[in-house]
Order: C-alpha cells, then structure tokens, then sequence
C-alpha cells in the first residue's frame, strides 16, 4: 500500500518558487519542476514528495502470505483474517535541520500492545555497502583499491570461504576526496542498494559486475557456483565416498589444498600411502598452503594443468597403476590419472564410477551471488526526530526496548556506540534508497516501540498520530512533475 508524503510548511516567493528544507543544500524549486534530487518537487507552491510514501501490509505471521478462503464481512476468526500494517520511512520525508519531529510518529496496535513507529529518511553521510562476492577466482589484491567509473570507491577486505569481500562508500570517498569520487562514490552505493548492476574495478585484479541476488561477472564470465568447502573439506566430506574406488586424491585449492591419503579422514580409512609430493607449504597432514599463486584457473589458483603443483612421486612407495583424480573445489575443473611404468601420470578417461562422486562435489556447491549490505551510522542528529535528548534513543535501542527497521526489513545492530546499522537490501521494497548532493545517501529508518517506552524516553508526543489517520490524507502527485 503506498501514500503520498505531506507537503511540507517552506517559503515561497512571488513567482511561486519553493526553496526546499530537506536536505543541507536547500534547492530553489520553481513551480512543476523536482529539485536536484529527484525526490522532492513544487505542486503549485506547495512542496511534496513526487514518489510513494509506502506502508507494507502483511498477516501476523510473521510477514508470510494467508491465503484467503473466507469473504464473509461477519466473519470474527479474526486471527486469520487480521493484518498488520507497517508505516516505513519510505518516502516519509526526513527531519533537516534536524531539530524538527520525525514526518510521521504512528500509534498502532499491534495484538493488544500499544506502540509507536517513528519514521524518518536519514541522510547519511557516513555510509557505504559490504559486498560479498561468491567466486573462487581472485579478484584482487587484499587492501586493493577498488574503482567505479574509473574513481576509487572502496577497497578490497578479506577473503572469506569461498567469497571474496568488498568495503565501499565512507565519509572519506563521500566527502574526502574531490566532488567527482564524492559523486561517483554516491551513485554507485545507491545504485548497489537499489538493485542495479554495478561494474567494479580492482587495481592490479579484475573486473566484476556486482549486482545483489545475482551471480558476479568475473572479467566478462558468469560464475555459477561457489565452492562446497576447501580442498581440505572436501576431502573430509567425501573421502567415504572415494573409498575403495580410488588411490589418490588431490582438491586443488588457492588456500587449503587437500591430499586424500595424508589426510586424517584418509587415515581413519586406511588408505594407504601413495609417496606423492605436493608444491607449496604442508600444514597439517593432507593440507597445504600456497601451491599455487591466486588467479582464475583450478581452485582459484592461477594454474590451468593440475600436475603443476605436483613433484616427483617417491618410488618406495608409489607403484605402477595407482589410480589419482584431481579436482578443484567446485567440481568444474577435473582430471584423471594412471602412473606408468616410470610412476608418471598419464591423463586417462574418466572411470564411470567416479564420474557420480565429482558430480557430488558440483551438486554440494551452492548457486553463486552476489549480496549487497547497506550500512549506515544513525547515531547522529535524526535521532533529535525521535526524543529530544537523542542519547535516550541510543540506550533504548541499546536495551532492545527499541526495534530498528530499514524501509520495514530487519538489520542488525553493531555494539558499541551509536546505532550502526546494517541491512541486506534485496529484503527492503524496491527503490528505498535516495540521495542528495551534497553528498550523502537517503535510507529509511524505522524506531518502534512500546508507547510506554516512547513516553519515558521523552518522544514528541504531541506529534503522535493514530495509524488509520493516514489513509485518503496524502497529497497526490502530479506526473508532470517528473519532467526536468
């Protein structure tokens, strides 16, 4: 369900030019045209917002859809027919210059509790996103800048299992650099959080579509899974499976390459030892660092023939025949072998048996995308919107006596200081996330709590406002104001 936002009490001269209180960079609006952000607009001297303001409904399942079977009005089961509605920040407006009340402070009552939302679109200048990226392929040094546009806008983190991570956005790309990064830096978090596909740059690494919910685009190639476990894990998963129907194993991994053999499941197996020698950096027996340098080849190495990485194979213990397979940690990459006479490996076909036990490790990889968590510090001034004696929301959120939203989606609180919040933004409505050039990013933020709670934080409370009293209120929009 979706309403129209208030028009807001701003000056207006003779020629009915509004200027717009928003945000900091306080644009002169002239009749029928939005301002630099798009969001606001001048409805005949009157300032409104030109898209939704939005209300979710949903069943008191916890969100979940009830199928309706019942049409008639007496009907009085009503814990099936009930529904909830959530007033978000979306499209509310926000409270610049910050000593104002939240746009809308709602009563509601939710199974037999009164309670209060107030909702605010904050301006964000300290904000960015987190992106994980599922891929074994190395997209680029830890700490490397990462650009858009040709801008830096972040910087590459760690590598996680079997994801790589991204940090973008900051006060410092925002606001630390020149206006062009500012810019750039600005577009490219709220394209990220909005949906949209984004090409990123790594120095001295690749290129990558992000766009979250979708597969990453590693320098022009899709990717399609990402790994089942590394090559250590996946030697624990299905050594059983190879039992008996294999010599040797080899899960070819940029971080944790696995020997079957070595291995302690191998052992607890009594597979015998097959004298083979592995590049790299033993560990612990059957794993082993650094074989190979990180790339886009085998397990996320840069190597595209497996026995690259492997040594000569110790004559006292290796024999003629030993049958070895070597695979990478998605199953997209595998071959087999035989040892000849002189114990080299010769490339044979595939065996029958073992063609189900590396579809196993493909089917075990989980599909690969992309996600995209907005995070944003609310510890600032909007909080004036909700009390005034800000610090008070603070604990409140703090004490779990305060539920914070993002256009209605659940996020989680960092400890410490402030409210820092993150958010995964396929699980907010489409098109939530704003901007403003100053410049800065414009998220929704929701607060809900107990009247009674709100009450002894010291709320607004003349401000309240029953939740039914927003149907049928909202000024409309005129389409002609979305023409520049």
């Amino acid at each position: 369900m979706s309403e129209r936002a208030f028009s807001s009490d701003v000056s207006t001269d003779d020629l009915g030019t509004v200027r717009c209180d928003a945000c900091p960079v306080m644009c002169y609006i002239k009749p029928g045209t939005a301002g630099a952000c798009d969001r606001y607009a001048n409805d005949d001297g009157k300032l409104i917002r030109v898209d939704p303001h939005i209300v979710l409904e949903r069943t008191l399942s916890h969100g979940g859809q009830i199928v309706s079977f019942n049409t008639e009005q007496n009907w009085d089961g009503s814990i099936i027919s009930e529904k909830e509605f959530f007033v978000t920040a979306i499209g509310a407006g926000t409270t610049y210059p910050d000593y104002k009340p939240a746009p809308l402070i709602v009563s509601s009552q939710i199974r037999g509790i009164d309670m209060v939302t107030v909702v605010t679109e904050g301006i964000f200048s300290y904000c960015g996103v987190k992106i994980k990226i599922d891929t074994d392929r190395f997209i680029g040094p830890e700490t490397s800048l990462v650009r858009a546009q040709g801008e830096v806008v972040g910087h590459v983190t760690t590598g996680e299992y079997g994801s790589q991570m991204l940090s973008l956005g900051g006060v410092h790309h925002l606001t630390g650099g020149s206006k062009k990064e500012g810019r750039v830096t600005c577009d490219t978090i709220m394209d990220l959080c909005n949906g949209q596909a984004v090409e990123l740059t790594v120095d001295d690494g690749t290129s990558v579509v992000v766009e979250a919910g979708k597969p990453p685009i590693v320098d022009g190639a899709m990717e399609e899974r990402m790994r089942a476990g590394c090559g250590s894990a996946v030697i624990g998963m299905f050594a059983k499976q190879w039992y008996g129907k294999i010599d040797e194993v080899v899960v070819v991994d940029d971080h944790i390459t696995g020997v079957l053999s070595e291995h302690q499941a191998g052992k607890m197996l009594d597979i015998p030892a097959t004298g083979i020698k592995l590049k790299g950096r033993r560990s612990t027996p059957g794993r082993y660092f650094q074989v190979a340098q990180p790339g886009g080849g085998w397990g996320g190495t840069d190597i595209s023939d497996p026995l690259s990485i492997l040594g000569a194979f110790d004559a006292k213990r290796a024999w003629p025949g030993l049958r070895m397979l070597m695979v990478s940690t998605t199953g997209e990459q595998w071959a087999y072998y035989e040892l000849d006479g002189n114990l080299r490996p010769l490339e044979q076909q595939l065996p029958e048996h073992l063609v189900t036990t590396v579809g196993r490790i493909r089917e075990n990889c989980e599909p690969a995308l992309c996600n995209v968590l907005f995070m944003g510090g609310a510890g600032g001034s909007l909080r004036s919107g909700v009390t005034e004696n800000p610090v008070r929301l603070t604990r409140s959120v703090k004490e779990a006596l305060t539920s914070v939203t993002c256009g209605g989606a659940p996020v989680y609180s960092w400890p410490g200081g402030g409210i820092t919040f993150m958010v995964d933004v396929t699980q907010v409505p489409p098109g939530a996330f704003g901007y403003i050039p100053t410049p800065a990013i414009v998220a929704p933020i929701e607060f809900t709590m107990r009247l009674s709670d709100y009450t002894a934080m010291g709320g607004h409370m003349d401000r309240i406002r029953p939740l039914n009293s927003l149907t049928g209120t909202i000024l409309k929009q005129n389409a002609s104001l979305l023409s520049p």
